[in-house]
């Protein structure tokens, strides 16, 4: 019995530490900026997001046309968490992508990470 709550106790453990990694981290508001407007800003920089090197985002410079547009993103994603998880590692659904996993590999700050997810949601 004790052998299985430890199990149960572990597991509850890295569950919320997975769970953890997805949910917006108040910091990102208490900057006193406007996170979806910081999110478009990250994404348009070619030296942090750099969405524009494949995506198509309308209205925006140079654009890139070698992955799906950013288009209708909360039809596509009606829950954000979804849309969270794909810019987090895109290889979950689909290991042969070439999208870089921005969260995963600690390519965006956490900070920087969840305003590009509040931006891309907006589409």
């Amino acid at each position: 019995m004790i052998g299985n709550t430890k199990k149960w106790i572990g597991m509850a453990g890295a569950i919320s530490v997975l769970a953890g990694q997805f949910l917006v981290s108040p910091a990102i508001f208490a900057e006193g900026g406007n996170a979806v407007a910081e999110g478009k800003k990250i994404s348009f920089d070619r030296k942090k997001g750099n969405c524009l090197a494949c995506h198509n985002i309308i209205g925006a410079p140079s654009p890139g046309n070698i992955a799906p547009a950013l288009v209708a993103m909360k039809s596509r994603f009606p829950k954000k968490e979804d849309l969270r998880m794909q810019i987090w590692d895109a290889t979950i659904k689909n290991p042969e992508s070439a999208m870089p996993p921005f969260g995963k590999h600690g390519i965006l700050s956490e900070a920087d990470f969840e305003k590009v997810v509040e931006y891309i949601w907006t589409l």
